[in-house]
């Protein structure tokens, strides 16, 4: 048996409301100008703090600082990964904007590492496209050629969205191989504890002994809901149109719930206790994924007793 592993990504819009101070601030970099805050002891932070780090209160006064400035520190990038600033090599620097106390991270585009160097003078090269964001900062370039302001009458930025994504590849041990492999066979394999006896599904190191699981345990696709949650929110990337529900499932024989969908019914009619079996996809189609189910769906069967399942909300 091979140990499998696979690349996988993790990515959402991170979407969050900025606040007065914040909110200026992208407002500003909207058109061109950098604001920071003026704290209690009369230093200018960029990016601008919300709360004085030593009065701990509110800041409400913002200043307009220089598109220049002069780097402090730096480290150098070759391999640039996706959804950074620059797609060929540029450098990482700490850079101080004239009027500023304080550093901010970003990138400069040096054109290469013999180049760069701390106590360089850079300025700020602006995104054609600015939406009130930080990127609209597109990097800095060395020397202090700069774009005078854009002022506009939009509105004022309240709300800012960041796309996030992670990418990583996962190996799995061999424990959780066996059972991916047993999915492509279409049976759903635990392991017992030698300790506590109780039936892990997926297997993995017992949470209440901290030994690994030993004994292979036959699983039916059959369960009963323990608790659920209905999705009436949409997001990017939704595959089902809402309202839908996620369910814990207990399946018989084991210890512990998985998460999976529940179809088949109105989203207003799961419950718990109810019992559920699950509808796999065409064997032909079959591989060493979870996604060998498809979703769980109601057997018709009277409601296991919540004795059955309360130890496992």
């Amino acid at each position: 048996m091979f140990v499998l592993s696979a690349p996988l990504t993790i990515s959402f819009d991170y979407t969050r409301s900025l606040g007065p101070v914040l909110g200026r601030f992208m407002t500003a970099l909207r058109e061109r100008r950098v604001l920071g805050s003026r704290t209690a002891d009369g230093r200018v932070h960029v990016p601008p703090l919300e709360y004085d780090p030593a009065t701990h209160a509110p800041v409400i006064d913002l200043v307009e600082v220089r598109p220049t400035g002069t780097v402090t520190s730096w480290t150098w990038t070759d391999r640039p990964l996706d959804g950074q600033p620059l797609d060929r090599p540029f450098a990482w620097a700490l850079i101080r904007l004239d009027g500023a106390d304080t550093a901010l991270l970003h990138a400069v585009d040096a054109g290469s590492r013999e180049l760069m160097r701390t106590g360089m003078r850079v300025s700020i090269r602006w995104a054609a496209d600015r939406t009130g964001h930080i990127r609209d900062i597109a990097c800095f370039q060395p020397g202090e050629v700069t774009d005078g302001p854009d002022r506009r009458d939009d509105e004022p930025v309240t709300v800012m969205t960041t796309p996030i994504r992670l990418s990583y590849t996962h190996t799995t041990s061999a424990d959780e191989s066996r059972y991916l492999y047993a999915l492509a066979d279409g049976r759903l394999l635990g392991q017992r504890c030698p300790v506590c006896r109780k039936v892990y599904v997926p297997p993995r190191v017992c949470p209440a002994d901290g030994v690994p699981t030993e004994e292979e345990v036959a699983i039916r696709d059959h369960g009963t809901v323990t608790t659920f949650c209905v999705v009436n929110v949409p997001f990017a990337g939704q595959r089902l149109d809402p309202p839908y529900v996620v369910a814990q499932i207990l399946l018989d024989g084991a210890d512990i719930p998985i998460p999976h969908l529940i179809l088949g019914l109105p989203a207003d009619q799961v419950r718990m206790g109810m019992r559920v079996a699950a509808v796999w996809r065409d064997p032909e189609s079959w591989t060493t994924t979870p996604e060998n189910i498809v979703h769980f769906r109601p057997t018709g069967e009277p409601d296991a007793p919540y004795e059955s399942y309360r130890e496992h909300l």
